[in-house]
């Protein structure tokens, strides 16, 4: 299935088993490699989405499904998805989407990035503490109560986007993780965006969604990915 940005839906192998995604390549044909991990809800159109307009911009995006086909548009489904995920699996496939985008012909570069956003945004920085071929993460508020982070592995530079009325994740929640970061000699680079509630970004989601901040934000990573990658 072809997404209404030209990409389309993928297998690749995940620890002995198929894992599948969303892959969108530039018009160019290459460019360097970025996963896309999704929120709460799956992998949405939204996030799909989000692919499409990284490819615009040059990217090969891969956004790899870890819910195994689930989605949902109901926030208490979605926490309980979110709670039942294994983390562990999650860790075999986002390795797995790395390896299958540093395997693709479109893909340049030694590393790829890593951006998700909510769960996704945590995902992304714990798979780069694991993985020395993510070499920039993008964390958009990120959040999930059941993954712990041992920055000791991390090599990638971080970009945090977080919000000032986030109720999940605080402004006193991210300072302490910017701290942290530094502390461990991370190359760290947290804005906390006033006035904008968690999941600003996702223009789909219109009771938070601000549109001047999701365009700073974007501008912001895009900036940041192509320092970092290339």
């Amino acid at each position: 299935m072809a997404g209404e940005g030209g990409g389309r839906e993928i297998e690749f192998a995940s620890d002995g088993e198929k894992a599948k995604g969303y892959l969108s390549l530039p018009a160019s044909g290459r460019g360097p490699g970025v996963i896309v991990i999704q929120e709460w809800w799956g992998l949405v159109p939204h996030i799909r989405d989000v692919c499409d307009r990284m490819a615009r911009e040059g990217f090969v995006a891969l956004a790899p499904d870890l819910y195994r086909g689930r989605s949902t548009g109901d926030p208490d489904v979605a926490s309980r998805l979110m709670m039942d995920l294994e983390i562990p699996r999650a860790a075999r496939d986002l390795d797995a989407a790395v390896a299958a985008l540093l395997s693709h012909d479109a893909v340049d570069g030694p590393k790829v990035g890593a951006v998700g956003f909510c769960m996704g945004g945590q995902l992304a920085l714990f798979a780069a503490t694991r993985n020395r071929r993510i070499g920039a993460v993008g964390d958009f508020y990120g959040i999930h109560p059941k993954v712990s982070l041992d920055l000791s592995g991390l090599e990638a530079a971080v970009l945090g986007i977080f919000a000032e009325r986030d109720a999940y994740v605080t402004p006193d929640v991210v300072r302490r993780l910017e701290s942290d970061l530094k502390a461990a000699g991370k190359r760290v680079h947290f804005s906390i965006y006033p006035g904008v509630d968690h999941a600003f970004f996702n223009e789909t989601r219109p009771d938070v969604y601000d549109a001047a901040a999701a365009r700073r934000a974007w501008s912001e990573l895009l900036a940041f990915l192509r320092a970092e990658l290339g």
